[in-house]
């Protein structure tokens, strides 16, 4: 197990609001095979995958660019493993106004957790961009953050820093792994998967995990892709 107050630094630029330190006891998930044999393994598939992608990629970015005003990358802060912040990238599916729109379709959430932000019919969400994200191609950029060693072709979703500033340290426990592209949540239903028990997959992928485990679980994600369930 490791321990970490949420007031130690490694946390604190992400839990701000939290005033208080109580203990945050990570589950133990280290080790040979996954702190070494599993990020050499997500380098060379991300690399592979960058290469077989780059024509689809360059045609996706075209297809942004043509379709709307704005960039198009995006680039979030969000939450890696033991709460060390990194860059995300995926390419642009909203307008270049979504962030300021954002507050005004705020009591139209539709995520059972206040502070994830989904509406099945979001209106910031450009023609592209609804394609991208129903075939969860917008993601294909995290290919990048895995190469750099910020995430793993499987693993938990990595939060935004106003999601984790407001975690539980039950909550926190999901940090434990590196954040992934695709994982439990992914092909058990995404978006239909309520806040609370898409924690308890991740603590349950942190548990229970393998080199098999993740390799059962990147045979799924095509499926889950290709049926979009949840992708909204």
């Amino acid at each position: 197990m490791r321990t970490i107050l949420q007031g130690d630094s490694e946390v604190a630029d992400v839990a701000v609001s939290r005033q208080h330190t109580e203990p945050i006891v990570y589950p133990e998930l280290g080790g040979f095979a996954y702190d070494v044999v599993k990020p050499v393994l997500d380098r060379i598939g991300a690399m592979l995958l960058l290469i077989i992608c780059a024509i689809p990629m360059t045609a996706i970015a075209i297809a942004i660019k043509l379709s709307s005003p704005g960039p198009v990358f995006v680039k979030q802060e969000r939450v890696g493993r033991y709460g060390q912040p990194f860059l995300f990238w995926k390419f642009r599916s909203m307008r270049s106004d979504a962030e300021v729109m954002r507050d005004e379709l705020e009591e139209q959430n539709h995520h059972d957790a206040p502070l994830i932000f989904k509406m099945r019919r979001d209106p910031r969400v450009t023609r592209v961009g609804a394609f991208l994200r129903r075939s969860s191609l917008d993601e294909l950029p995290n290919l990048f953050n895995v190469v750099r060693g910020e995430m793993s072709l499987i693993g938990p979703r990595p939060p935004l820093p106003r999601e984790v500033a407001h975690y539980t340290p039950h909550h926190m426990r999901r940090l434990a792994a590196t954040p992934g592209m695709t994982g439990l949540w992914q092909v058990r239903g995404r978006s239909e998967v309520g806040f609370e028990e898409m924690v308890e997959l991740d603590l349950e992928y942190i548990e229970r995990w393998s080199l098999l485990r993740d390799a059962y679980i990147a045979l799924k994600t095509p499926l889950a892709v290709f049926t979009g369930r949840g992708a909204w």
